[in-house]
């Protein structure tokens, strides 16, 4: 039904829509509706700045994987009781 109204049918819903309402109420609504969608822009790039930074702030969080007071990641006896030096020796 709506997919034949065409430019003329366009065009009289307008007229019909600025008699009913008038200049003044159309311009006021359609400034209305400017703040609005400016508003949720803003909104949208709020939300993606804050999850982006949240992002950031896990991923340097989650590189940080070596215990403290250790400048290399290699285990050791005294880190890992079952870790050998030596091949010889059996593992406890």
């Amino acid at each position: 039904m709506l997919n034949n109204i065409g430019l003329p049918g366009l065009l009289l819903i307008a007229v019909v829509v600025l008699v009913l309402f008038g200049r003044g109420k159309i311009s006021s609504l359609m400034g209305e509706v400017g703040k609005g969608i400016t508003a949720f822009k803003k909104g949208v790039s709020d939300g993606t700045k804050e999850f982006e930074d949240e992002q950031e702030k896990a991923a340097v969080e989650a590189k940080d994987v070596t215990p403290p007071g250790r400048s290399d990641a290699t285990p050791t006896a005294e880190a890992d009781p079952t870790y050998s030096d030596a091949k010889d020796k059996p593992r406890v």
